[in-house]
């Protein structure tokens, strides 16, 4: 069967797997679990804010002719994270893709963090990243097959004003991912981690207006190689080819999709 929406005779390459993306109801995540649907995938579209969201994602991937079912979970939470693992084994007998996508990015200066406010963005980041790993690896190791895809970010490399938790959460998504590709890779589980670069998405335009982030976009996409400002759309093919065969001997690496802003 073809993929439809990029019609150039490639067929779809997450054919009966299937996928758990967290932070699914918008922006990056809502991008991810719409792309696998169409390239096969059955999808969990987690969430924890946004139920009308949720709902929309997975019902563009059911008009789609695809299958998605939705499940809120705070996936900081061990608990619910366990139910929803379970509920996807229940419906679907495994989990093959893991995309660790939920996040929170709010700006202080490092000054005024409180230690709850680093805890939380912790605990959201890189706490959830950890017990979703935890929870699928048994089915995974089961199959002796499995993708974990951790959402990094570009600010890792060139360091964020005012975003230190932030950029101190992103960091050690990427130790994270580098120490659990060693511990799993005998049982065929890939690990590998994703840096997004500044990403245009619908939320940025709610927080700060749609006339300063176009301005925002301008001077970020001045940094770039590539002269424009990156989409969701831009980091879809990287997503696909990390949960696909096709990076079946790739593990512990973290891919920058960033338009060429930071090189290593």
């Amino acid at each position: 069967m073809k993929c439809e929406k990029h019609g150039r005779g490639s067929y779809m390459k997450l054919a009966g797997k299937i996928a758990i993306v967290t932070g699914a109801s918008r922006s990056i995540g809502a991008a991810i679990a719409k792309r696998y649907a169409i390239e096969g995938a059955k999808v969990v579209v987690n969430y924890r804010s946004h139920p009308e969201l949720a709902e929309q994602v997975a019902d563009e991937i059911r008009d789609r002719g695809g299958e998605a079912f939705v499940w809120r979970a705070d996936v900081s939470q061990e608990d619910e994270v366990r139910l929803m693992v379970e509920e996807t084994v229940r419906r679907y007998g495994t989990v093959d893709i893991l995309v660790n996508n939920a996040a929170m990015d709010p700006r202080q200066a490092w000054h005024e963090i409180s230690a709850e406010d680093w805890d939380r963005v912790m605990n959201v980041n890189v706490k959830s990243q950890f017990l979703c790993a935890k929870a699928v690896f048994p089915y995974m190791k089961a199959g002796n097959y499995g993708k974990i895809i951790n959402v990094s970010s570009v600010t890792f490399f060139t360091g964020q004003k005012n975003y230190v938790h932030y950029v101190a959460s992103k960091g050690a998504i990427i130790g994270f991912t580098r120490a659990l590709a060693r511990e799993v890779g005998e049982h065929g589980i890939n690990v590998n981690c994703i840096t997004p670069g500044a990403v245009y998405t619908e939320t940025e335009a709610e927080k700060i207006g749609l006339e300063a982030s176009d301005a925002a976009g301008e001077l970020l996409a001045g940094l770039q190689c590539l002269k424009r400002r990156e989409t969701t759309a831009d980091l879809e093919g990287a997503f696909v080819f990390l949960a696909s065969g096709d990076s079946d001997f790739i593990t512990g690496q973290t891919l920058n999709a960033d338009g060429g802003w930071i090189m290593h």
